[in-house]
């Protein structure tokens, strides 16, 4: 097992990685000083692993609040059934809930503790790849607006992260890829040589061969624990980690919620990124078919679906890091560097959408 703490003063808490720990009671419940427990977990998650945690919380007083699997369902209807179990089971402060499932079930059952009764104690248990490395980390908590997604939420920190890579196993090819593409983003953000040993080892990845997951799961929070200490609500760098979302979100609103996966939508997300910044000559030529390549070779979609530009910017104006109503990109400057821009012709940005 691997441990990483996320600095955060007296909201730090740790992520632990390694294989079986969604089996050893004494991770789970190490960071649980409350009597009761509510369990939130979506209808597909619940099936394969819901009785075998219950079993490890037999000291507790455990309720359970399972929604609908998938981002469509990440929304107030959700979140008000988390609210009504909590509320009909006699909850209080003295309550933990854990998040079993990954980045919807994260997102809502943070939002959900974050709120019920002005806050009580959370714990991540992410059961994708995506979640994993990327929406159980940094306290992100919030659901979806049929306008916009995200738009409704709280910066809110968990108590611990665990993260077992034996519920990897469970995953279907295109939520393995969903996962890589925010692996990939922290090499293209971040760290160059991260991103050469992507290439190297994406098909390994693919066939989910432990050695090379855990050390890509390890790096990608590392950096994403690094980037949140410094900022933990993305007044400044950590808008970085939003490389491809932009683009990415306004896919998903416009296709509709669930779609294509979250994954899916930031891996072409990150191509159209990398247009413009080459297009600003921040990236070069063969730097930009490094970038598309990969993405590609971690089965995700590199072309933008057919989406009328009017739809496409409109959904983009509604992007958080948006300021004065200017859009605000995530655009490389080489691989391994980002930075957060406004700075660039408007008519270079309605092309790549257009064409």
């Amino acid at each position: 097992m691997k441990i990483l703490n996320v600095d955060l003063g007296d909201r730090s808490y740790p992520i632990y990685i390694g294989i079986g720990l969604l089996k050893d009671k004494k991770i789970i419940t190490s960071h649980i000083k409350t009597k009761t427990i509510c369990i939130v977990s979506n209808t597909t998650v619940s099936k394969l692993y819901l009785e075998n945690l219950k079993n490890l919380l037999d000291d507790y007083q455990v309720v359970e609040a399972i929604i609908a699997d998938g981002e469509e369902f990440k929304n107030y209807d959700s979140l008000n059934h988390i609210y009504t179990t909590l509320l009909e089971n006699q909850c209080n402060r003295d309550t933990t809930i854990l998040a079993l499932g990954g980045g919807v079930v994260g997102d809502i059952a943070g939002y959900a503790a974050a709120s019920f009764l002005r806050g009580i104690p959370f714990i991540q248990i992410p059961t994708t790849l995506l979640a994993q490395v990327d929406s159980s980390v940094g306290g992100k908590t919030g659901i979806n607006h049929l306008l916009g997604k995200n738009m409704v939420g709280a910066f809110y920190q968990p108590q611990s992260v665990v993260i077992d890579l034996n519920v990897l196993n469970t995953l279907d090819k295109r939520q393995i890829a969903a996962g890589l593409a925010e692996v990939i983003k922290y090499g293209l953000i971040w760290d160059k040589g991260f991103f050469e040993y992507l290439e190297q080892n994406i098909d390994n990845l693919k066939q989910l061969e432990f050695e090379h997951l855990e050390h890509v799961i390890y790096r990608s929070c590392e950096i994403k624990a690094k980037v949140v200490s410094e900022d933990e609500k993305e007044s400044g760098i950590r808008a970085i980690l939003n490389l491809g979302h932009t683009f990415g979100h306004a896919i998903e609103n416009c296709l509709g919620y669930g779609h294509w996966l979250h994954g899916e939508a930031v891996g072409c997300g990150m191509v159209l990124a990398a247009k413009m910044s080459l297009a600003q000559g921040w990236l070069n030529e063969s730097e930009f078919d490094q970038v598309k390549n990969l993405i590609s070779r971690a089965n995700l979609p590199i072309e933008k679906p057919d989406i009328p530009y009017e739809d496409f910017i409109g959904a983009m104006r509604l992007d958080k890091k948006n300021k004065d109503k200017e859009i605000y990109l995530v655009l490389q400057q080489g691989i391994g560097k980002a930075i957060v821009t406004n700075n660039y012709p408007s008519s270079e940005l309605d092309n790549i959408i257009k064409n």
